[in-house]
């Protein structure tokens, strides 16, 4: 059986590996809009703070004045989406990854410009250069960090987008990109629109 570039090292710590330094970000848990206690975790016998999302429901309004073509929060800090529908009659509420550090988060407005079934990943210059052991290009499928849906944002290099190492999600895991469990991207995916607005905050 001939061996492809990517079969050289393992598949399962590339993945880990690529969400947790740079693809940006199962069956999800049932999500409840009151606030939860955070999850922890043990790692190397210290006590680590997995998830700090505090799911509750949010109002449009201090946000945005519209809900033209659909309006898309993102919190970094509690690590949440919001989607409301243009007409309001749809609101949902998902958990997210974030990125690592203050320096790798982008916050302001911008806004959906292509949306992507099946995407396909290229790391940036940057990270290749980090990781020169890394594929420059990872086809769609199980393999690839980006999940099954993706929503394209106006900045370059950010998305929207799913991931198949749900352990990423509810934690800094990204070098710019907002995660969601792959169910939940593909609802959002069907719920917004080229021109959806987004605001990261």
């Amino acid at each position: 059986m001939t061996s492809r570039p990517f079969d050289k090292f393992d598949r399962r710590s590339f993945l880990a590996t690529a969400l947790a330094a740079g693809a940006g970000i199962a069956a999800a848990p049932a999500l409840a809009q009151t606030e939860s206690e955070p999850e922890y975790i043990l790692k190397d016998k210290e006590p680590v703070r997995r998830n700090i999302s505090s799911f509750r429901s949010l109002d449009w309004r201090p946000y945005f004045s519209n809900t033209r073509n659909g309006a898309i929060l993102v919190d970094t800090v509690s690590r949440a989406l919001h989607f409301w529908s243009e007409d309001q009659s749809i609101y949902k509420l998902y958990p997210t990854s974030v990125p690592l550090t203050e320096e790798m988060t982008r916050r302001g407005r911008t806004s959906v410009v292509q949306k992507v079934e099946g995407p396909d990943w290229r790391p940036t210059p940057s990270m290749l250069k980090r990781n020169p052991e890394w594929p420059s290009y990872i086809p769609p499928g199980p393999d690839n960090p980006l999940g099954t849906h993706a929503l394209y944002l106006s900045w370059q290099y950010y998305r929207i987008h799913g991931t198949h190492d749900t352990r990423k999600i509810g934690r800094r895991s990204s070098n710019g990109c907002i995660g969601l469990y792959n169910e939940h991207i593909a609802e959002l995916f069907g719920l917004t629109k080229v021109g959806t607005q987004v605001l990261l905050i």
